[in-house]
C-alpha cells in the first residue's frame, strides 16, 4: 500500500501520521500508533473491547516469522482490516476510531504508576564522602585562581 492511498482511505477519519516502519507504514493520530500497513495487509489495534468485532468478521491477528528460529509469533494486539471496509470508507472511519481508543487505552495502562510514600529512608551516601567531595572541588577551583 503505498502513501497516497492510505491518506486517501483515512480522509473519512481525519488527518493521520504515516511513518515508514518494516515493510510498510506505521499509522498514528497525535503520536498514538492505531494501525499498521504492511504488504500483507492493514492491521487495527485491537483489546479484549474490539477483538470480538474482528472475530466476528473472522479476522486474524497480525503474525509473522521470526527470521533466526523460522517461529511464527502471533501479535494479539493488532488484527487484520476486513476486505470489505476498504470500499466503505464510513466503516472504516468507525473501525478505526475504535482502533484509536484500544490505543489509547493501551497506553494509559502502561503509564507508570507513582510511587507510595513509605517511611524515610536511609541516607545513601556517607556524609563523611560529600565533605570530601566538596573539599575536592574547591581545592580545584583555588587552585585554578592560582594559575591564572
Amino acid at each position: 500500500m503505498d502513501r497516497e492511498f492510505l491518506i486517501e482511505l483515512f480522509s473519512d477519519f481525519g488527518p493521520v501520521t504515516l511513518r515508514r516502519m518494516f515493510s510498510g507504514y506505521g499509522i498514528s493520530v497525535d503520536g498514538t500508533n492505531f494501525a499498521l500497513a504492511l504488504r500483507a495487509g492493514l492491521y487495527f489495534r485491537a483489546d479484549e473491547a474490539t477483538i470480538p468485532q474482528f472475530e466476528a468478521e473472522r479476522s486474524k491477528p497480525f503474525q509473522y516469522q521470526q527470521r533466526s528460529t523460522g517461529k511464527v509469533v502471533t501479535v494479539n494486539s493488532y488484527w487484520e482490516l476486513p476486505a470489505r471496509l476498504f470500499d466503505d470508507s464510513e466503516a472504516l472511519a468507525g473501525w478505526a476510531r475504535s482502533a484509536l481508543a484500544a490505543a489509547q487505552r493501551a497506553a494509559l495502562s502502561k503509564r507508570p504508576r507513582t510511587r507510595k510514600k513509605h517511611a524515610p529512608e536511609k541516607t545513601k551516601a556517607p556524609a563523611k564522602k560529600a565533605v570530601t567531595r566538596k573539599r575536592t572541588v574547591k581545592a580545584r577551583k583555588a587552585a585554578r585562581r592560582r594559575l591564572a
